[in-house]
This record gives C-alpha cells, structure tokens and sequence, in this order.
C-alpha cells in the first residue's frame, strides 16, 4: 500500500474514533440528541471512506458511500449483513435528526447505535490494519 493512500485511510479512521468520543462527550454533557446522533453516523460514513480508499473508490454523496460498501464488502462476505443494517439505520436517524421536521432522536436510538457504532468502526479498523 503507498504510503500516500495508508495516510489518508489513517486520516480518515482517526476522524471516526474522534467522531465517536464526540457522541460521547455530548451524552455527558447532556447535549442535543440529534447531535450526538450526527457523530455517530460520521464516525461511520468515516470509516467507510475508509475502506473505500483502500479499493480507490470514492463518491460525493452518503447514498453512494453506504452502496458502493454494501456492494464491496457486504455481498462479497467481507462483512456480515449486520452491519450494513446498523450503518443504514444510523443514516436513517441522522437523516430524521437533521432534516426531517418535528421528528426527534430519542435517547433509545441514541442507545441502540452508540455501541454498534463503536463495534463497526472497530470492525473497519481491525480490517485495514490487516491489511497493511
């Protein structure tokens, strides 16, 4: 692997774990749900960047990211399907917190991705340094 492409995977799995002691950092200080939400699903997008980087593809837009990882890693084994659901539900809340109106994160969806967030990125990360 170049060291240039090496860089920019750190780069980009370094804005992901700093994404989820983000989340963290707003859940202890009581802050806005739909916040704390938006770190968790950056640390996952983050992290998808990631491992697409390692194949060089990339995309402008998060529908693209999260097709381009179901089609590269999650219909070829490399993942399990779990982990796209969680991915695309972390979407779906960031997507009702940030631009749906009158909709709100709840502390319950909060709960659910907070540890599945922290366990993909992980996922992602163990990968790649494999892969090294």
């Amino acid at each position: 692997m170049k060291e240039e492409l090496r860089t920019l995977i750190q780069y980009r799995l370094k804005e992901a774990e700093d994404s989820i002691e983000e989340a963290k950092v707003l859940i202890k200080e009581n802050m806005s749900l739909r916040a704390v939400m938006n770190r968790l699903y950056y640390a996952m997008f983050y992290a998808v960047l990631a491992l697409l980087q390692e194949k060089h593809l990339g995309t402008s837009k998060h529908t693209g990211a999260i097709a381009l990882f179901d089609k590269e890693f999650i219909k070829t084994g490399i993942f399990d399907k779990g982990m796209s659901k969680v991915l695309h539900r972390a979407f779906e809340l960031r997507q009702k917190g940030d631009y749906m109106e009158q909709a709100e994160v709840t502390k319950k969806d909060v709960d659910e991705i907070l540890p599945e967030a922290t366990s993909f990125v992980n996922k992602i990360k163990e990968y790649l340094i494999a892969r090294q």
